[in-house]
């Protein structure tokens, strides 16, 4: 196991704590006590351009390739060659002499497109890095196995972010999922099963806590209501209340009572909407849990509307 103190480190011999001051025109770095030249030829890691105000936003000056990403089976460092402009970079046919696709496999190039797509799903509802980074890899693993041949890269692209979002703890559901994809729900849950299978991996169950405070805060409801919610679907968890039933079904409902028993009181239709579930599928979760209101609500929990008031379905 190394560390960074076992790294060599350039010091002045006479002033071993003297602060360094790099000239980077010669490339030099020079102790500030003595001006002793310590080290030659160092590599300027800064920018090779200069940006004017007049310069094309669409202009690269960038005369380097794209970061290192392991996860290719080159690095990605293959070259990649611009669009030629003059003359010489056309045949007497005009097809461009040299082509692109000839520099990237075409396992990297499937994956690549996947990476893209992965990247594009996350950004459209707000997902972090981390998240993108294990789907990419789990795809990586799934495409190498060729365990779902005969499956488009998209659904399987679709399953695997929704497996990481799982994994990291920031579940989503796969309504959610089918909304920033081109794949049906089914198609996503066929290959969900599928990679489970294909990598023996698991996913820790979901439960209404996984839900409870994103559904609420897209509601605009308050922390008192969102607490309130909490507590009444883990209790009609324990209760054994709701057999049978998802947990963003149980969530919706327990969002419901919770606030109609507040003053920020909100529609079926207006939890079903955030939540992805249909008004009827609330209502029956909700008669499952209205005979035994007045045990689920928290006891410091403040009524706008009192229990053997709220509405009854």
């Amino acid at each position: 196991m190394w560390s960074l103190d076992a790294l060599p480190r350039v010091t002045c011999p006479n002033h071993p704590d003297s602060i360094l001051v790099e000239d980077y025109r010669a490339g030099d770095m020079i102790c500030s006590e003595c001006g002793l030249v310590v080290g030659d030829r160092v590599i300027d890691v800064g920018s090779e351009w200069r940006t004017f105000s007049n310069d094309k936003a669409t202009k690269d000056p960038s005369r380097v390739g794209d970061t290192q990403n392991p996860l290719l089976s080159d690095g990605d460092l293959s070259t990649m060659i611009g669009k030629g402009t003059g003359a010489a970079s056309f045949d007497e046919f005009g097809n461009s002499k040299y082509q692109n696709r000839r520099t990237m496999s075409s396992s990297d190039r499937a994956m690549m497109n996947a990476f893209k797509e992965i990247t594009n799903m996350a950004d459209r509802i707000n997902l972090p890095r981390n998240i993108v980074d294990r789907t990419n890899n789990l795809f990586k693993q799934v495409y190498e196995q060729k365990s779902l041949k005969g499956r488009s890269n998209d659904a399987i692209a679709s399953a695997c972010l929704y497996i990481a979002c799982r994994q990291e703890g920031v579940p989503r559901t796969f309504k959610e999922i089918c909304a920033v994809s081109r794949i049906s729900k089914k198609e996503i849950g066929r290959c969900f099963k599928l990679i489970l299978k294909a990598l023996e991996t698991s996913v820790d169950l979901i439960t209404t806590g996984d839900f409870m405070s994103r559904f609420c805060s897209n509601l605009g409801l308050p922390k008192q209501v969102q607490m309130a919610a909490t507590h009444i679907a883990r209790k009609a968890v324990e209760l054994d209340l709701v057999p049978g039933r998802s947990p963003i079904s149980v969530a919706a409902a327990a969002i419901y009572m919770a606030s109609q028993a507040s003053a920020e009181k909100r529609t079926q239709k207006e939890i079903g909407d955030i939540a992805g579930v249909a008004d009827v599928t609330i209502r029956q979760s909700y008669r499952l849990i209205y005979p035994r209101a007045p045990d689920l609500f928290p006891a410091d929990f403040k009524f706008d509307t009192p229990v053997d008031k709220l509405p009854q379905l």
